[in-house]
């Protein structure tokens, strides 16, 4: 399919998206595009829009656009490869990996599932104000949503064995498509608040405009530094990055959370360091627990996602220094427990 759809470009003006395949709607499931369609603008996803979107062709045969929209997996490079490393480079997957996931087929199920392994590979740190707390999260996740509409997007799908790549470090993400600037040059050569719009497949650019993915033609890498720069503690340092080959189209994401003075005196200074860090998540904790909360609420809070290191580092030591005591201390493994702060006499 694919050396065929090549040559059929090369000679016209058509899209990859566009072209019609021997696929027969009738066999294919949509049961993701049709709940998020109706999730997103309210409406139901009509028969007839699989014609009027450019999904399929009046005698029921799919276009490739359509193809990368069903639940099965139709398009072998519908495919998204997730990697979070350990440190700033990347290193063995079997040993420098610190989480590791490969996704494929439908584009909406590649989008939430690109957003939630950043999410589950990110923190989100609070600051303490006089009458409120400051949530600081490593990415503006509306920026992590448009570069990844924008990878899965205007990637290149011709490209044999090729993948949409999210690489996750201490301080960025990169987000990597297939396939360079298109209509040639690269991103380099572009200011990007006067770049036009350049739609490589403009089907489901249009499908996932009307699903509210994305905003007006051309806006997307806008968005991403606008988003970006409400995070707190943005400085122009942590301004997102794009670059472009012949191959492939970049997009870094920098942590704003990650301060390089602050690695460093975390290397000279180890031992300081934890036990400072101990002592202040203990606070957190303890200013938190005024009321009953649960191990989720506690961990949340604090920006944790790994609930069994959270127990062992944070929530045992308090407990068995009796300034953080169970609710049901008869049942420590209870699914209701909860835990509360111990007020000194």
């Amino acid at each position: 399919d694919y050396i065929v759809n090549e040559l059929i470009l090369k000679g016209t003006n058509q899209s990859f998206d566009t072209l019609t395949t021997d696929a027969v709607k009738k066999d294919h499931s949509f049961t993701l595009l049709e709940a998020t369609y109706l999730e997103r603008t309210g409406l139901r996803f009509e028969p007839s829009d699989y014609f009027s979107f450019g999904l399929a062709d009046k005698n029921g045969l799919l276009t490739n656009a359509g193809k990368l929209m069903t639940d099965q997996h139709t398009v072998y490079n519908s495919r998204m490869f997730c990697t979070r490393w350990n440190g700033l480079e990347k290193g063995s997957i079997f040993d420098d990996a610190l989480d590791d996931k490969e996704y494929e087929g439908n584009l909406i199920y590649l989008l939430k599932s690109g957003i939630e392994f950043i999410r589950n590979n990110s923190k989100v740190r609070f600051v303490k104000e006089a009458q409120y707390r400051v949530d600081k999260p490593d990415y503006a996740e509306r920026a992590v949503t448009e570069a990844l509409v924008n990878a899965l997007i205007h990637r290149d799908y011709i490209v044999l064995g090729s993948e949409v790549h999210i690489d996750m470090f201490d301080d960025r993400v990169e987000i990597t498509s297939p396939g360079g600037m298109f209509g040639g040059g690269s991103i380099q050569e572009y200011d990007i608040y006067s770049i036009r719009s350049m739609r490589r497949n403009p089907v489901i650019a249009d499908l996932f405009h009307r699903m509210k993915y994305m905003e007006r033609r051309g806006s997307g890498l806008r968005k991403i530094v606008s988003e970006t720069e409400k995070l707190p503690g943005y400085t122009a340092a942590y301004k997102p990055e794009f670059s472009s080959t012949a191959t492939d189209f970049r997009v870094i994401l920098k942590n704003v959370n990650y301060n390089l003075e602050g690695v460093i005196h975390q290397v000279t200074h180890q031992v300081t360091h934890q036990d400072s860090e101990l002592s202040t998540v203990s606070e957190q904790i303890l200013a938190f627990c005024t009321k009953p909360k649960s191990k989720k609420e506690l961990a949340a809070f604090c920006g944790f996602k790994d609930l069994r290191n959270f127990t062992l580092k944070y929530i045992n030591p308090l407990l068995e220094s009796e300034q953080l005591e169970m609710t049901i201390p008869d049942k420590p493994k209870s699914r209701n427990q909860k835990y509360i702060t111990v007020h000194s006499e």
